[in-house]
């Protein structure tokens, strides 16, 4: 009877027989030229924290503007790459000394971009050089690491360290730093702490340690297949270092699977709230303008700004929530800003309707003349009456945050005014709840009413008009 043959393990020895089949090392001398480069591009000195400098100013700029090729800019800039690089050749070479100077520089340079970072923005929030109502899209575009960020730092890394190693390939290098983005997610890291945002400080931070993990790893396999571990007295086999970064490697792939999954699951649910939210407040004759969504531990906080043609009633806002609760099927709050518009189609000229004036007959009378001695008409002066006339007036009082305009005093909001922002004063005066209100109109056409605490000193040139009453 013949028994099967046991299955051998596939082992190191095995593992390392089939890489040394697939790929030819390299000669002894262009290794080290190889090992010479590396270590003098990721010696922390002055031209590399230098190129750091730089590097994290013009991508902290790009990230505030929202510039896309800003922030390319400053990836070809950035010398991130090369001590990660040093850290996989050291770690399958053994150079202690590469791999002391790889860290100091990696971990240096790491905290000298996040400095930069924090030091522009906190600047810009106390001088907005550049106005930001909510966080750019570059910025929230690198708070939300996936498994294909991890996938393409692998291929960045394999491409960088091949490139290193073959001379006829360095000009591939630019493009590898553009695909690998080292330097926006710290970046980004400096601009959530500055923001306050925790959350987007750590999404970005997570980025940037799947790529500095994947490139290390990715690139130690190179290394390691060209022929840069040195040679060993027993059988050849896979170095543990390159065994314990391609492990690390895969348990990056748990945390960052949760994460997409969790976004996945949040963007559908978001959709449904707002195609719900819109077809709801459509059916109300209204247009939904923005949607705000906090998520509460007991319901869905929701603010809601429309355009309507028509003043909403109070029963509309609780029947629109009831209506929204139903089909959500949770608990929901709702804040309703209400902007009333007029709709105008200039295709459709508007209609006259001509307003008839009635005829009155009067008969006529044939006055009989007769010798009157009338004395002429004495002009007698009277005091002339003021005409306001709308002023200009300046924001202020605010604390540096802003106010809001209403429809009427104490009514709902239509519009958020900025410190320092224009407005002109019209001829509305009321006193509600203690306060003074005037009627205000914006920049864009907008008339509504805002406390008088909240303007500067309001001027108003009257226009005298003098006027003559004739006596008899």
């Amino acid at each position: 009877m013949n028994l099967p043959e046991p299955i051998q393990p596939f082992n190191r020895a095995r593992l390392y027989f089939l890489i040394r089949k697939l790929v030819k090392p390299v000669s002894l001398e262009q290794r080290a030229e190889v090992h010479v480069q590396v270590r003098e591009d990721s010696l922390p000195d002055f031209d590399y924290f230098l190129m750091v400098l730089l590097s994290s100013t013009i991508a902290t700029l790009g990230l505030l503007t929202n510039s896309a090729a800003v922030i390319i800019g400053a990836m070809l800039v950035a010398p991130l790459m090369s001590p990660i690089i040093g850290l996989g050749l050291s770690s399958i070479t053994g150079d202690t000394k590469l791999l002391r100077n790889a860290s100091i520089g990696l971990i240096r340079g790491a905290l000298l971009a996040v400095l930069i970072s924090i030091i522009f923005t906190w600047g810009n929030n106390h001088l907005p050089f550049i106005t930001m109502q909510e966080l750019p899209a570059e910025v929230l575009a690198r708070t939300r690491p996936s498994p294909i960020d991890l996938t393409i730092a692998l291929a960045g890394g394999i491409a960088a360290a091949f490139a290193l190693a073959q001379p006829g390939l360095s000009a591939a290098l630019p493009g590898v730093a553009i695909a690998t983005a080292l330097m926006p997610p710290l970046c980004t890291v400096g601009v959530g702490i500055a923001m306050g945002r925790w959350d987007v400080a750590g999404g970005a931070f997570l980025l940037f340690i799947t790529n500095t993990v994947a490139i290390a790893s990715a690139s130690m396999l190179v290394f390691f297949a060209l022929g840069f571990s040195p040679k060993r007295k027993q059988d050849e086999r896979v170095p543990r270092t390159l065994i314990a970064s391609i492990l690390i490697t895969a348990a990056m792939l748990v945390p960052l699977t949760w994460l997409s999954v969790r976004f996945v699951q949040q963007a559908t649910e978001n959709r449904l709230i707002n195609t719900v939210v819109s077809e709801e407040v459509g059916a109300l004759g209204a247009e939904l303008t923005d949607l705000n969504i906090v998520k509460g531990d007991e319901s869905l906080q929701m603010t809601v700004t429309v355009r309507t043609a028509r003043q909403l009633a109070y029963h509309d806002v609780v029947s629109l929530q009831e209506k929204i609760a139903y089909r959500l099927q949770e608990s929901v709050s709702i804040i309703l800003n209400q902007v009333v518009a007029a709709q105008l189609d200039p295709l459709i000229p508007p209609t006259f309707t001509p307003t008839p004036t009635p005829v009155t007959k009067t008969p006529t009378v044939t006055p009989t003349a007769t010798a009157t001695n009338t004395p002429l008409p004495t002009p007698t002066r009277v005091p002339p009456t003021a005409t306001p006339t709308p002023s200009t007036a300046r924001v202020s009082n605010t604390l540096g945050r802003a106010t809001y305009m209403v429809q009427t005093p104490g009514g709902v909001s239509i519009g958020r005014i900025k410190e320092g922002q224009h407005l002109t004063v019209l001829y509305g005066y009321e006193i509600y709840e203690g306060l003074v209100w005037l009627e205000v109109i914006d920049q864009d056409g907008r008339i509504g009413w805002v406390p008088q605490i909240y303007l500067s000193v309001v001027t108003q040139t009257p226009t005298r008009t003098p006027t003559a009453t004739p006596l008899p």
